[in-house]
């Protein structure tokens, strides 16, 4: 399951009269309660394998209830430029594993729908899409970071 149809699932959840939903596969456990401030994921058998450098120690639920799909949004500096914003809190990584090329650099020009990142939670990896076409003017997170919801991962030039 992608992180936008888990962002999606909370929302519809949010908007109906439903207080707590349980869901379970084969692939996963997610478990949502509307009085709660976050929501709890577990990962069940059938989890993706991940690159071992991207593993950490395991913190706090991570998705919101307020959590939305990466945003692009106008940066407050120029009118011109667009950020890409991160739809969770996790961990931010330019690199799909250890020692590969990364995703994007500053200078290189990103489509839309092109993976720009990756965003750990709860030891789900989530590729981070671009909403927007241009070219990226600035990366404004180290590698490996931890980030918040909504904070801006990219500037873009769409131009």
């Amino acid at each position: 399951m992608k992180a936008k149809e888990i962002i999606d699932l909370i929302d519809f959840i949010s908007n109906s009269g439903l207080d707590e939903v349980n869901i379970e596969t084969q692939e996963f456990k997610i478990a949502v309660k509307k009085n709660s401030p976050v929501v709890n994921t577990i990962i069940a058998e059938g989890s993706p394998v991940v690159p071992t450098h991207h593993i950490a120690e395991p913190k706090a639920p991570v998705i919101h209830q307020e959590a939305s799909v990466p945003v692009a949004s106008k940066d407050s500096e120029s009118s011109d430029l667009i950020e890409i914003k991160s739809p969770m809190i996790g961990t931010f990584y330019i690199t799909p594993s250890e020692g590969a090329e990364p995703f994007v650099q500053v200078g290189d020009t990103v489509k839309v729908g092109q993976t720009v990142c990756i965003v750990e939670a709860m030891k789900l990896f989530n590729e981070i899409e671009s909403e927007c076409s241009g070219k990226i003017v600035k990366i404004l997170v180290e590698n490996a970071s931890p980030i918040e919801f909504d904070q801006p991962l990219f500037v873009v030039d769409p131009s």
